[in-house]
């Protein structure tokens, strides 16, 4: 088992660090592209991988639990933000219902755990963690009492949001892991960055100085 532990490692980590060159390079490229699409896909492929390998070093090896509420939070937004492209604002299906509320689950077990075992890791980073989880599933499961017209509206600052969200959690995992002497602020700072960054994206959407075709720029099929 030790030599299937140390291949999902690696996996794991290969997966990560090409995850995270993959989302950057989405980032820095013409929304307007398919290149973007093109990467946005080898991205959510990646994070598949990533999510996999993750959950199986937490639940089969019982290794980093801090690594599944991470896992969680990147996994979710990584599935909601590209769900939002592929949706368009059309009203929520089951499995949109579903998913948030396995991952609501899944975070509340985590916290349950947490506290009844002993807080290994940073509060303030177990804490921020999941309320930023749960605040996505909240509203995701809240989308249905939107109106269609909000809901096509809110696509591009969601499907920004998730996928900032998703980098931003996949890059602190690694600074945290890279860096452990320098936690928690090798934990929060990139997501920090990364909240800062979708404000700015925020600013430029609503001022109409950026602009995404949302059926030809962004969607992954």
């Amino acid at each position: 088992m030790e030599i299937v532990h140390h291949l999902n490692i690696g996996i794991h980590v290969i997966a990560g660090i090409l995850a995270l060159i993959t989302g950057i390079a989405a980032v820095i490229v013409s929304k307007r592209s398919r290149r973007h699409r093109q990467l946005g896909r080898f991205f959510m492929y990646l994070m598949i991988v990533v999510i996999t390998t993750g959950l199986a070093g937490v639940l089969m090896f019982n290794r980093n639990h801090f690594l599944l509420v991470i896992t969680l939070l990147s996994g979710y937004n990584c599935f909601s933000g590209i769900r939002a492209i592929r949706r368009l604002g059309q009203a929520p299906v089951m499995l949109d219902y579903i998913v948030p509320l396995i991952a609501l689950s899944s975070g509340a077990y985590y916290l349950y755990y947490v506290q009844h075992a002993g807080l290994y890791w940073a509060p303030v980073i177990i804490y921020s963690t999941l309320g930023a989880l749960f605040i996505v599933c909240v509203y995701d499961l809240c989308r249905g009492l939107l109106t269609a017209g909000m809901r096509r509206r809110m696509v591009m600052y969601e499907h920004v949001y998730k996928m900032f969200g998703a980098l931003s959690a996949l890059f602190s995992a690694f600074t945290g892991t890279v860096l452990p002497q320098y936690k928690p602020y090798s934990q929060f700072l990139p997501s920090m960055v990364g909240f800062i960054a979708t404000i700015i994206i925020f600013i430029l959407l609503a001022t109409r100085r950026l602009s995404f075709q949302q059926k030809t720029a962004l969607q992954i099929n």
